[in-house]
C-alpha cells in the first residue's frame, strides 16, 4: 500500500484556508495519486489536513464551502477502488448539521477593551420571532448609554423586550449598575438570552420568581455600584404583568429598543408603562428610555400619538451621530425618554 502524499496534501490545506475556489485545487493530482494508489488513506490525510486541522476547526471557512469540499472528496473515494472512509461521511453530515442551523457567534468590542460574545440568529425571523438577534437601536442605546454611565450606576435597571441581551450586556460590563433585569416574553428568546449571559460571564438569579422580589431585596445596597450586578432574568408579558409584579422590581431606570416596530403591540406597551407609573407606591417614578430604528415613520408617529392620549408626556434626547458597533450604513434611530 502506497503511502499518503504529504506534499499534496499540505497544499490542500494551503489553499483550502485561504478560502479560493474549489476549482482551483488540485484535482487531477488527486485523481493521479488515488488511481496509483487507491486506498482511503490519502483521502485520511488530506482531512485532517483541511477539515479536521486545529487551525481549521478554530478559524474554519463557510459551511457551504466545506460541503462542497467534502462532496468533493467524496465523489473521487467513490470514482476509485478505495475502501470507504468513515471519518469523510461523518465530517459531511456535521457540517450539513451545521448548515441547518441558522445561528452564528458575534463579537462586540466596547470602549474599555472588553467585549460582548453573542449567539444570534442568522435569519430576521427564526422560531416565530424576531428577538433571536440584535436590532440597531439596541446597538445605538447600548453607544448611548456607554456615553452616559452615571444615568445607570448603581441603580436598578429593567430592560423590556431585552431580546439576546446586547444591551444589558454591555451596560452590564460597563456602567456597573447595581441589578439589571433583563426581561422578555418569548420562550425561545429568554432560553438564548440566558445562554448569552453565561457567555459573558454573568450569571442569572436562580429560580427568581416575581413573588421572591420582595421590597427588602430592592433596597438592599442601594446606591452603591458593583463591577458584578445582580442579574435577573424576568418572564414579562406587558399585556399580563401586574402592578404588584412591577412594583416588587423597585427599577430605578427602564429602557428598551426596537419595541415599537408593530401597531399591535403599541397598546400593549403604553398600558405597562402606566402600570409602572400606578405601581410606584412611594418610590419616585422610574426614568424611561426608549431607542426606535425609525423604519415606518406612521408606525412611530402612531406611537407618539397614544404617548400623548394617555398622558405620557415624552422628550427626544440626544442620540449618537454614529455607532461604533455598526460597521455599514447607520439607520435613522431615535431615543425618546418618556416622563410617567
Amino acid at each position: 500500500m502506497a503511502e499518503p502524499h504529504p506534499g499534496l496534501a499540505l497544499r490542500f490545506q494551503r489553499r483550502f484556508l485561504a478560502a479560493r475556489p474549489l476549482r482551483s485545487l488540485p484535482w487531477p493530482e488527486l485523481e493521479q495519486s488515488l488511481q496509483t494508489a487507491p486506498d482511503s488513506a490519502l483521502l485520511a490525510d488530506i482531512l485532517h489536513e483541511t477539515i479536521l486541522h486545529p487551525l481549521c476547526v478554530k478559524y474554519p471557512p463557510s459551511a457551504k464551502y466545506r460541503r462542497c469540499f467534502l462532496t468533493e472528496l467524496i465523489k473521487k473515494l467513490e470514482s476509485t477502488a478505495a475502501e470507504p472512509l468513515d471519518e469523510l461521511y461523518e465530517a459531511l453530515a456535521n457540517v450539513l448539521k451545521e448548515e441547518e442551523s441558522t445561528y452564528c457567534y458575534k463579537n462586540y468590542l466596547l470602549p474599555s477593551g472588553d467585549c460582548v460574545s453573542l449567539c444570534e440568529s442568522t435569519a430576521l425571523i427564526s422560531g416565530g420571532t424576531t428577538g433571536l438577534l440584535t436590532w440597531e437601536a439596541a446597538l445605538h442605546l447600548a453607544q448611548w448609554a456607554l456615553q452616559n454611565p452615571s444615568l445607570f450606576r448603581g441603580r436598578t435597571i429593567l430592560e423590556l423586550g431585552s431580546g439576546i441581551g446586547f444591551t444589558g450586556i454591555a451596560i452590564c460590563k460597563s456602567c456597573q449598575p447595581r441589578t439589571f433585569i433583563f426581561s422578555d416574553c418569548h420562550p425561545r428568546v429568554l432560553r438564548q438570552l440566558g445562554e448569552n449571559l453565561q457567555l459573558n460571564g454573568l450569571t442569572p438569579e436562580p429560580d427568581v420568581t416575581w413573588s421572591i422580589q420582595t421590597e427588602s431585596q430592592g433596597q438592599e445596597g442601594e446606591g452603591q455600584s458593583c463591577q458584578t450586578p445582580q442579574v435577573i432574568v424576568a418572564e414579562l408579558d406587558w399585556g399580563l404583568v401586574t402592578e404588584k409584579q412591577l412594583l416588587a422590581l423597585r427599577a430605578d431606570v427602564v429602557i428598551a429598543a426596537d419595541v415599537v416596530y408593530d401597531p399591535e403591540i403599541i397598546l400593549a406597551l403604553i398600558g405597562m408603562l402606566q402600570k409602572l407609573s400606578t405601581s410606584r407606591a412611594d418610590r419616585e417614578a422610574p426614568e424611561v428610555f426608549i431607542a426606535s430604528t425609525i423604519r415606518n415613520p406612521d408606525t412611530y408617529q402612531l406611537f407618539q400619538a397614544e404617548l400623548d392620549k394617555a398622558g405620557i408626556r415624552w422628550q427626544v434626547i440626544p442620540a449618537p451621530s454614529s455607532c461604533n458597533f455598526l460597521c455599514d450604513v447607520q439607520p435613522d434611530v431615535t431615543i425618546l425618554q418618556l416622563f410617567i
